[in-house]
């Protein structure tokens, strides 16, 4: 509302691919409430398309597209404006007569996430305020053809304090506090604007772990800056809601390990003080493999299996890219992995995060392979970012794959690359049958592969001291 606009962030192509695959799915959704009547106004007069809608409704219209509903709110001059996609005529009584609307938001979403089940209850709320009578559901348009009907009698409470909030900080004199949080901020607009301030003043809501809600706790207690949370003793913050004694833990090593920017082993609870939790589960072998799958989600097509195999022995490496150019060589892209991974029957196989494991199995189930070949596969799998975040503290903002492997000091060739710009790429291979686009592609995953194993490596330098002390002890 009062920022410098042109201290925004120009719009990624992964943002503006998320645009375009929401205008796609907003038009097929319409295509199915044909015929449509939309109120006439000019752009940006919400009154005059307010009167128009009011027109619409009061002539008892079956749908109505981009409907325009505004009600002044219960503080001050302030009022509320909701734009539903779809407003459609349902038998009832409200102020117009024996009929009442019922509102649709069109999400481009698969599942129904609280964020757009509370702005649906917005719509029903400010619509009920309008045509006086709530309407008996708000409902969900979402990919895949689901409506979603959402529970309103629980949806309420929680908009009525969100709507509380915002017109609060709407009527304050000063900014509220920012609040960074990388779910929630990294396609906005003004993230890179908000990043430089909180960077500026190492606000704690950039260490990992800190939520919103573990914020209020450390604000109430007077816990502010990086410097108050690393003098903090952990049990002073484990009885407090929503930490407990390993969360309170990792927040003060978080935050020492930021101060002096370096990285602190974490300990299981039965062991020797200062023996880390791992190495245990990361075997070494004469050959491993690290494994990155690359995917469209828009398309539900896995178009990549990365794998780096390195040789211990020989100290050779190569990367195999078992890549399908299009959605019907996704299964020969799969058999070429299983090719692949049976050819090393001992070799353990290493991936960051359960995705791949997950969509290995998903995989089997699809096209047909023995239950009994997954669950061997997938015992030879070892999650390296698990080994990561339960066996050490790291100084950084997150424990994404660039974020570890860029402070272990490796880094990737392409600055931009991304799981978002490569699911743009691929998108642009598709579309122009451009070969760069591959080559893009193949790099980045080829370096997230090359990074799993830094940081694999890294993991295994850095606990040796702790158990050659443990082995020595025993």
């Amino acid at each position: 509302m009062y920022g410098d606009r042109r201290r925004q962030d120009p719009p990624s192509d992964y943002l503006l691919k998320l645009r375009q695959d929401s205008i796609r799915h907003r038009e097929a959704v319409l295509r199915s409430f044909q015929p449509l009547q939309s109120p006439q106004f000019a752009a940006g007069d919400w009154a005059a398309g307010a009167r128009a809608t009011l027109e619409l409704m009061a002539q008892g219209v079956d749908t109505i597209r981009q409907a325009v509903l505004v009600t002044p709110s219960m503080v001050g001059d302030v009022q509320l404006v909701s734009q539903p996609d779809l407003l459609v005529k349902q038998p009832g009584w409200s102020c117009w007569g024996n009929w009442v609307y019922t509102p649709i938001d069109i999400k481009l979403g698969k599942k129904p996430k609280l964020d757009y089940q509370v702005i649906a209850a917005y719509h029903a709320y400010v619509l009920s305020r309008v045509q006086g009578v709530w309407p008996g559901e708000s409902c969900l348009a979402l990919r895949g053809g689901q409506l979603y009907a959402i529970e309103l009698y629980r949806l309420v409470p929680k908009l009525q304090e969100i709507l509380s909030a915002c017109l609060r900080d709407l009527r304050s004199t000063e900014a509220p506090e920012l609040f960074i949080a990388h779910s929630r901020c990294d396609l906005c607009h003004w993230f890179g604007h908000c990043y430089s301030e909180a960077k500026a003043t190492r606000h704690l809501s950039l260490l990992p772990g800190v939520t919103p809600a573990r914020y209020d706790f450390l604000k109430q207690h007077h816990i502010t800056t990086v410097a108050t949370l690393a003098q903090t003793n952990p049990g002073y913050l484990a009885p407090l809601p929503g930490f407990g004694e390993q969360v309170a833990e990792k927040l003060v090593h978080q935050a020492q390990a930021l101060l002096d920017n370096r990285a602190i082993p974490r300990t299981a609870p039965q062991a020797p003080h200062g023996f880390p939790l791992w190495p245990s589960d990361l075997p070494e072998a004469e050959v491993e493999l690290f494994f990155d799958i690359e995917a469209a989600p828009d398309q539900n097509l896995i178009y990549l299996h990365g794998v780096l195999v390195v040789d211990r022995v020989s100290g050779q490496e190569s990367f195999h890219a078992l890549l399908a150019e299009s959605r019907g060589e996704e299964r020969r892209a799969w058999h070429d992995f299983l090719d692949l991974v049976h050819a090393y029957p001992h070799a353990p196989i290493y991936h960051f995060c359960p995705y791949e494991a997950q969509t290995v199995r998903k995989l089997g189930q699809n096209y047909g392979t023995a239950s009994h070949h997954i669950d061997a596969l997938l015992g030879r799998f070892f999650d390296v970012h698990k080994c990561v975040t339960d066996g050490v503290t790291l100084p950084i903002e997150s424990y994404a794959l660039k974020h570890i492997a860029r402070w272990m000091g490796f880094d990737w060739r392409d600055e931009g690359a991304n799981g978002a710009q490569s699911i743009c790429w691929y998108n642009a291979w598709a579309e122009t049958g451009d070969r760069t686009y591959l080559e893009a592609i193949l790099r980045y995953n080829e370096d997230d592969c090359r990074a799993t194993y830094h940081v694999k490596d890294w993991l295994v330098q850095f606990s040796q001291p702790y158990w050659e002390r443990l082995y020595q002890a025993i």
